[in-house]
């Protein structure tokens, strides 16, 4: 269960424990009611509570859709078929209010996904490290704080200045570390968003160091890619770090694991892989050995997104186009010449023929209702991508091994397409090859607003939305209205 207080947070209840490694993983059957005192009683319920973090996690109005679909829409790529707030356009349109339903949807289950992890690691420091011991209870720890990690990174990606402004002196977010039960804590300054970065890059560097090595010694089984592992937490700060600029840090995170040399098949833990068919990653049953962690669905009707919240809601053309709420921009990123027609990503661009919508194009990665399509929090491409951007930003060079990173990734989708070091006059036109690489190769998957932010890009016009600079109102969300009205110690920058 989950008790929800007027304060935007919640607290996770005891799910029903499983012992196999299937989707049933992040939508456990409630076991009973139980009193707090109770929920660290048994073995059972402890392992139960750290399944309901991940589906706390994994919420329409979080990571199981929404969160990735405002990473999207916020860019370039896509324009509105239909000006409904429910439905984002005033995101889209970059013109949110700190009462718009994503600002407060996004903020509420955010910090309910923190809170539910902050109760779980009280749990644990009371009494439920004592009774499973610290071989047990470590790697729990471990995936609460790296869920708490993700969390809080994912918040400071709409609703703080980017690291790059004041090199994190800025504002950030309040910073919650203790689970709350009751009412009445709300009061909490913000912390800036330096010391923010510090708390998730603290809990994902003690998930590295407790997570196991691997959860199977098949990469592609759903053990190692619906629960996190330790490459999951390396694979992670790469991302963290990029956001900050933190070029030598990505690349010393990115080493750990990423080989020198092609194939980049992950040298060390789970073996992570680019796979052979792009296509696959993006149908069932979705286990392959290039995602990091994804967020699996049933079809139980208690685990779906919910509706207007999944991603096929947003970025299907269901019935040749009739009803789909956002097409691909023609001058967005399908528009550039240098994605050639035989790369295997156009296949998800269909071109609608239906009287209402012909012509207009659609992303079709993911077609599926019931059960949704899994959500892909990482994947091995973004790391290899990740590495490459840093070792040109850091070196300051047409760098050989982040031209062969972006030959990798390319080329398992358009083997005619060899970059060389003669392609790029600059080390800036071959990061601009590598972020164009971006929006290609994740397109739908919600990256591209951290890319713009953390990079103080100006989010460009597109359709009728203007373009929004970095000094300009909405370029950053406000936060929610509720947390203003709730929490007395908050401050505006």
């Amino acid at each position: 269960m989950k008790l929800k207080f007027i304060y935007t947070l919640g607290l996770v209840g005891v799910m029903a424990a499983s012992t196999s490694c299937h989707r049933e993983y992040l939508n456990p059957a409630p076991q009973s009611t139980l009193f707090d005192a109770n929920a660290f009683s048994t073995a059972a319920r402890i392992s139960a509570q750290v399944l309901g973090l991940y589906a706390t996690l994994k919420n329409g109005a979080f990571y199981g859709g929404r969160y990735i679909v405002y990473g999207d829409i916020r860019g370039e790529d896509f324009l509105a078929q239909d000006p409904n707030l429910v439905t984002n356009y005033d995101v889209w349109s970059l013109n949110v209010s700190n009462t718009a339903t994503a600002v407060k949807g996004l903020w509420l289950q955010a910090y309910q996904t923190i809170n539910a992890c902050n109760v779980f690691l009280d749990g644990m420091d009371s009494v439920g490290t004592k009774l499973v011991g610290t071989t047990v209870a470590n790697p729990y720890i471990a995936e609460a704080k790296l869920l708490r990690a993700i969390s809080y990174y994912s918040l400071l990606q709409y609703y703080a200045r980017p690291y790059a402004d004041g090199n994190g002196s800025k504002l950030g977010l309040p910073l919650r570390l203790h689970g709350l039960k009751t009412t009445g804590f709300s009061d909490l300054a913000r912390s800036s968003v330096a010391d923010v970065y510090t708390q998730v890059l603290a809990d994902l560097d003690f998930a590295e160091a407790n997570l196991p090595l691997t959860n199977n010694s098949d990469p592609a089984n759903a053990a190692n890619i619906n629960r996190a592992h330790r490459n999951t937490a390396i694979s992670f700060k790469t991302r963290v770090y990029l956001s900050m600029q933190k070029y030598d840090k990505v690349i010393e995170e990115a080493n750990k694991i990423v080989p020198a040399s092609a194939p980049f098949t992950a040298k060390s833990g789970v073996a992570h892989t680019l796979v052979s068919d792009y296509t696959s990653i993006f149908k069932a049953p979705y286990l392959t050995a290039e995602s990091i962690l994804s967020m699996p669905f049933t079809s139980a009707s208690n685990d779906a997104p919910g509706t207007q919240n999944d991603l096929r809601s947003y970025f299907y053309a269901a019935n040749n186009g009739v009803g789909s709420i956002y097409s691909l921009n023609p001058s967005g990123i399908i528009g550039n010449t240098g994605w050639l027609a035989a790369d295997k990503r156009r296949t998800f661009n269909k071109t609608s023929t239906a009287t209402s919508n012909a012509g207009k194009i659609y992303l079709t990665k993911y077609p599926t209702s019931s059960p949704s399509d899994y959500v892909i929090v990482m994947r091995w491409a973004e790391v290899l991508l990740n590495l490459a951007e840093a070792r040109v930003r850091s070196t300051n060079t047409v760098d050989a091994q982040a031209i062969a990173l972006l030959n990798a990734v390319r080329g398992r989708s358009d083997a005619t397409t060899v970059f060389t070091a003669a392609n790029f006059a600059t080390p800036a036109d071959l990061a601009n090859a590598i972020l164009t690489e971006r929006r290609i190769e994740f397109l739908g998957e919600g990256l591209r607003n951290n890319d713009l932010m953390r990079l103080l890009q100006t989010i460009p016009a597109k359709g009728v939305a203007p373009s929004k600079g970095p000094s300009e109102d909405n370029y950053i969300w406000p936060a929610s209205s509720d947390e203003k009205a709730l929490n007395k110690l908050w401050a505006d920058q």
